[in-house]
């Protein structure tokens, strides 16, 4: 039985503590949409934070909800699995048929020799190389936009300034730029939710990006001197330069995934929590040197990525319960970021937190996000020049989020920009 209740108007959620705890499936993503996930993570810390789940539109899952539990799964590859011919690392399983290996989704010793021909593009001295050009960027996007009147400032905003970032990092074609921000949501997006109406559509719009990147592959292959975009770093590294197409493939979509998803929900999340937290707005209009913490408590509460996914290789025991060989985990790292056995007021918005790198928002382990602090500067940056410029970001109605339960994000947030 489904227990959550749908309607013209959207999705009227059930408590979920009417709902047997084994008939509780916080997988749906309607309640992700509808903001209606908090209580049933709440629920599953407090009364069984390794949590079965029988049936589920993704079949059968172990619900990991507490922070430690997260991290021991995340930090032992060894028994929990990411291999994509396993499944892959979403709830949803990875199609047999189409399936899309990428680095993330291997376990080593692959997955490190594929990471370590991206890394160097989110190395410190290049971070430093591209600071002063996302800034310039951000200045020209805040210039662009209107004083004293609504807009969408996840289009104007977030999506421009992480598609901008995008083309960069690929050396992509600039006035084609927005295929990237199209392909990311393809890849993600559930079906029938407003970005695709099928599995069909999504596989016939991903070999378009095949296509295309095989041609940027073409031309920089045989460069004398490799760019140092990532596409010539693919094509000249030792242990990605014989990809088959797929595996190109899956490694592009994970790379655009990363880096533009993520960014751009929580550019917009931040917004939003400021807008809900005013005392913590003024306490940063009082001291900007509070803009650091407040990025990683921004990551922390947005958690742009939900959940992530591993297999079991063997069987094993967790929070004491006994995990089979071939068990799907699902890590809510929505859920440890509100633990409150590790983090204090964690459901506060505290922008000066003492330690507000806590947080599980970009995995731990081998499969860390390879471009955290990429995504921390950009906010940063965002943050630096917004309070150089407006008393106040607006959000003058409710955001609409995403219908997914592993991005967490949204497809539109009206604004109105206040100047200092």
């Amino acid at each position: 039985m489904n227990y959550i209740l749908r309607n013209p108007e959207g999705a009227s959620v059930v408590d979920p503590y009417s709902i047997p705890l084994d008939k509780l499936d916080p997988s749906q993503p309607e309640l992700f949409q509808a903001d209606a996930h908090w209580g049933y993570f709440e629920r599953l810390r407090k009364e069984d934070p390794v949590h079965y789940c029988a049936e589920s539109e993704f079949g059968p899952y172990w619900s990991v909800t507490k922070f430690n539990d997260i991290m021991a799964v995340d930090t032992n590859h060894q028994v929990y699995s990411s291999e994509s011919s396993l499944g892959g690392i979403t709830i949803r399983d990875q199609r047999t048929d189409f399936r899309l290996p990428m680095f993330i989704a291997m376990d080593p010793p692959k997955h490190d020799a594929q990471r370590k021909v991206v890394s160097p593009i989110v190395a410190p001295a290049n971070l430093a190389r591209l600071e002063s050009t996302i800034r310039t960027r951000v200045q020209n996007i805040f210039d662009s936009l209107p004083l004293d009147e609504e807009f969408d400032w996840v289009d104007r905003v977030s999506i421009e300034l992480t598609t901008q970032m995008l083309a960069t990092l690929f050396d992509f074609p600039w006035e084609e730029r927005r295929k990237l921000t199209r392909w990311s949501d393809v890849a993600t997006a559930v079906e029938g939710a407003g970005v695709i109406d099928t599995q069909e559509q999504r596989e016939a719009e991903l070999l378009e990006c095949a296509q295309y990147f095989t041609r940027l592959w073409n031309e920089r292959v045989n460069a004398r001197e490799p760019g140092g975009d990532l596409i010539s770093m693919l094509a000249h590294g030792e242990s990605t330069r014989n990809m088959a197409p797929m595996e190109y493939l899956g490694n592009l979509i994970l790379l655009i995934v990363g880096g533009n998803d993520t960014t751009r929900n929580s550019i917009t999340g931040g917004v939003l929590a400021l807008n809900q937290n005013p005392a913590e707005y003024e306490k940063l209009r009082r001291n900007h040197d509070l803009i650091t913490p407040m990025v990683s408590e921004i990551i922390r509460w947005q958690t742009p990525l939900a959940h992530m996914r591993r297999t079991a290789l063997e069987d094993a025991e967790l929070g004491g319960k006994q995990i089979k060989k071939g068990d799907k985990v699902v890590m809510w790292y929505v859920s440890g970021n509100r633990d409150g056995e590790v983090i204090e007021n964690p459901d506060s918005f505290i922008i000066d937190r003492e330690r507000p790198r806590q947080h599980l928002s970009f995995g731990f382990g081998i499969h860390r996000c390879v471009g955290n602090r990429l995504a921390e500067m950009q906010l940063r940056i965002v943050w630096e020049e917004a309070m150089k410029r407006f008393h106040m970001i607006e959000v003058v109605e409710q955001p609409s989020r995403v219908l997914s339960s592993f991005v967490k994000g949204y497809n539109s947030m009206k604004v109105r920009l206040h100047p200092l």
